[in-house]
């Protein structure tokens, strides 16, 4: 039996796009090997661009895989792929460059490359792309949460980012062909799915009266599906159609993850971003509203070119105003082939660390102020796995539907299944709980031991 191993870098939609291949490569009769131990007759390699960071790493794991074994066919995808094919080729021993499209071609090249051992470059222009890339994935290895691809590139061409290159303009998946996906992924046993893309919430531009919101309503109807999460919404794409199905549907989870890269407006515009901070705080405002109780989290970038102390501040205190849940933080770095990596006024990078110590300080602080509101009431958590560091302890972690990590005594058959949880003590990254019931489980009493309920 042919033999394939996976190494992806990036993003979410990165792991995505990996779980698509492996159905392609299982459907032709291969395994999946691990990587780093076993050597396999194809190494496929999902590469990251969004830093020069990522693009040095990818070239790293190419070279690893081409030193594991020599004779193997080495393919790689993904963003850098995209981006700078000539560059991968240039690595003796690749014999595959296929970027982000076309990836339903993948076999076709390999089993060529079997009669013929001849480098093929594979990446088309992107920016011509109009079509969503079908690629189903109907079951994710040792998850509870499924993740479903809805939607593909961005329009939004920040000065910061790269990533409009190297995946094209915004394209939307066929919504019959999301609910079918979702259907499966429910009979699969999933109770949860994560509408997952590059720019999610640009879902539905490239569509005649149909967008997001439509779909969630769609999606709400489906038997069986407990709970619906997007895995990032920009401020400028929630509507009053979106607030109104957050506002409404029993499955929406009341977790959202809004990027606000910088909390002060003059640095926004800087950006490109679409908004100003007083625009941001009134959708915030608006979704608290609809969503009592809701965790907002978000990503920032600290030091980018021109930010001043003042700047800083400005933005440290609007943060602060907004409560976040949660904060992921990230010093600025330049990325060549971006307008800010040409920008005047650098900032030195011990000023960037300073910064991004005081937000992950401030992030820290506010994640647990949110945890502290839960003590004492009762979560719907969907256990994911057994505790890390104490396995045979009996402890198990889920996330609540407003995203809060708990850590609870239970046995690991209840992994996947819908239990009701008492948060009694609350951490920054997690919390503790004490389960009450399970509910609509197969493995477990409905109602738990007199001794454990609430």
């Amino acid at each position: 039996m042919p033999s394939v191993a996976f190494y992806t870098l990036g993003c979410k939609v990165n792991f995505y796009d990996t779980e698509a291949v492996w159905q392609l490569f299982k459907n032709e009769g291969y395994e999946q090997v691990d990587f780093e131990t076993t050597t396999a007759d194809v190494y496929l390699i999902n590469t990251c661009t969004v830093t020069n960071t990522g693009d040095k790493k990818s070239r790293q794991i190419i070279r690893r895989a081409i030193r594991r074994n020599p004779d193997a066919i080495i393919a790689v995808t993904g963003c850098y792929a995209q981006t700078s094919p000539a560059e991968i080729l240039a690595i003796e021993g690749v014999d595959l460059v296929i970027g982000t499209q076309d990836r339903d071609k993948l076999m076709t090249y390999i089993s060529d490359l079997h009669q013929e051992r001849k480098p093929v470059n594979a990446v088309r222009n992107i920016m011509k792309t109009r079509e969503f890339e079908e690629l189903d994935v109907p079951d994710f290895a040792e998850r509870t949460r499924a993740f479903l691809k809805i939607q593909e590139g961005c329009n939004n061409f920040c000065t910061f980012c790269i990533i409009p290159w190297s995946r094209g303009l915004s394209r939307s998946r066929d919504p019959q062909s999301v609910l079918n996906q979702a259907r499966q992924l429910v009979e699969a046993g999933y109770k949860e799915i994560v509408l997952t893309g590059i720019h999610t919430g640009g879902y539905g531009d490239d569509m005649e009266n149909y967008k997001l919101s439509d779909l969630i309503w769609d999606l709400d109807k489906i038997d069986g599906l407990e709970r619906i999460r997007i895995s990032s919404i920009e401020a400028s794409q929630i509507d009053e159609d979106m607030i109104d199905v957050l506002n409404r549907s029993s499955k929406m989870c009341r977790h959202l993850h809004i990027p606000l890269q910088a909390g002060d407006t003059g640095v926004l515009k800087r950006m490109r971003r679409k908004y100003t901070t007083e625009e941001f705080a009134e959708k915030i405002k608006l979704l608290h509203e609809a969503m009592p109780g809701v965790a907002i989290t978000t990503d920032v970038i600290v030091g980018f070119p021109g930010e001043t102390d003042e700047m800083f501040e400005n933005g440290f205190k609007f943060m602060e105003e907004m409560n976040f849940a949660e904060m992921h933080v990230f010093p600025y770095s330049k990325r060549t082939g971006t307008p800010a990596a040409r920008m005047e006024d650098q900032i030195d990078d011990e000023v960037k660390n300073e910064r991004v110590h005081k937000l992950i300080d401030l992030s820290e602080r506010m994640q647990l102020e949110y945890a502290k509101k839960y003590v004492g009431e009762v979560l719907d958590i969907i256990p994911e796995r057994e505790h890390k560091g104490s396995e045979g302890s009996g402890l198990i972690m889920g996330y609540s539907d407003n995203y809060i990590q708990v850590v609870f005594e239970g046995s690991v058959d209840l992994v996947g299944e819908l239990c009701r949880v008492k948060i009694t003590e609350a951490g920054v990254n997690e919390c503790r709980g004490q389960l009450v019931r399970v509910l609509d489980a197969k493995t477990a009493p409905a109602v738990m031991p007199q001794a454990l309920q609430a």
